[in-house]
């Protein structure tokens, strides 16, 4: 039982509601009055086909019990949440054993294209029935089968706001969690395309250049905002929601933005927690935002402390996505 149940209080997970696993999934979520559903994804394979740190698969056990013990109220309203479950990776992990150098590194960008097809497909039966994933954990990677799977369910290209300190437009050689928006530009499902918060210290001159010239893509630099301050925050906030909100768009936080969390490229230098809360509730009041993607958080298994850290930090964020 992942809920703590407290006399005189109504938690999180008491008033969610949860799928049959016996009963056809499609069918259950056009049932579901839930507005909202809730999907993990336990793996980091594709965060170590771009040679990082594991531990992203650990994001949605933190998540769910974290989020599951945060108060309902009349501003967080557990009752329009469903809780679908997550994606269980273990037969890809068994590929990976006896692998090792280069030969890992591959079989990890090989299954990664596996990966994909397990998340476009759940995405696109979620949002074909009318609702908006919330989808926890594993690498970046994830935001191309999330781009596509909502692409194909509504018909249209997808912007998406990236809160993010790299761009993760890699080449296309293959796939892992450093070009998911490289693909979903390239195959036509990633339209209108923001970074908000890069870093210029891990972008390449030639990435700018390129940038520069694509007309779907803008960003700004956590310098511009915070080290040479050229440019007011809250603006900036607001130019960037308003960059990609005429058309449906997803809501990317990658966890390694925000300073010192637990996550595969974790930094020293970085957004605050509140500023990020304070982006994906703006965010979230638009009607085209269509779902939230929380990545990279990778907190130390052996530290119960920064687990349960990073579990509120990540809940925070949920709450803040739905709330009133």
């Amino acid at each position: 039982m992942l809920t703590s149940i407290r006399p005189g209080e109504q938690k999180f997970g008491e008033k969610v509601s949860y799928l049959n696993p016996e009963d056809d999934l499609e069918e259950q979520l056009l049932a579901s009055e839930a507005k909202y559903v809730l999907l993990g994804l336990s793996e980091d394979i594709g965060v170590q086909g771009n040679h990082g740190i594991p531990g992203t698969r650990y994001a949605w056990e933190v998540a769910i019990k974290a989020i599951l013990n945060v108060q309902h109220n009349s501003m967080i309203k557990a009752s329009k949440v469903l809780v679908l479950g997550h994606l269980d990776f273990t037969k890809a992990y068994a590929q990976l054993e006896g692998h090792s150098g280069d030969a890992f590194v591959a079989q990890c960008r090989k299954l990664t294209e596996a990966i994909d097809k397990d998340v476009t497909d759940i995405i696109r039966k979620i949002v074909a029935s009318g609702k908006k994933p919330i989808v926890i954990g594993g690498g970046h990677n994830n935001a191309y089968g999330i781009l596509k799977g909502t692409s194909l369910a509504t018909g249209s290209k997808i912007n998406a706001l990236n809160i993010d300190a790299h761009t993760d437009l890699r080449k296309r050689e293959s796939r892992h969690s450093g070009n998911g928006f490289s693909w979903a530009l390239s195959e036509g499902f990633l339209n209108k395309y923001f970074i908000f918060g890069l870093h210029e210290n891990y972008t390449s001159k030639k990435l700018f250049a390129k940038m520069s010239k694509e007309p779907r893509i803008a960003f700004n630099t956590f310098e511009e905002l915070f080290v040479r301050k050229d440019k007011g925050v809250d603006f900036e906030v607001n130019e960037s929601i308003s960059f990609v909100k005429g058309g449906k768009f997803g809501i990317e936080v990658d966890m390694d933005a925000i300073a010192y969390m637990p996550s595969s490229a974790r930094t020293p230098s970085g957004l605050s927690l509140e500023m990020v809360r304070h982006m994906v509730f703006q965010a979230s009041r638009s009607k085209n935002a269509a779902y939230l993607h929380i990545c990279e958080a990778a907190p130390d298994i052996q530290n119960p402390k920064e687990m349960a850290l990073t579990g509120k930090a990540m809940a925070y964020l949920i709450s803040d996505f739905i709330r009133k």
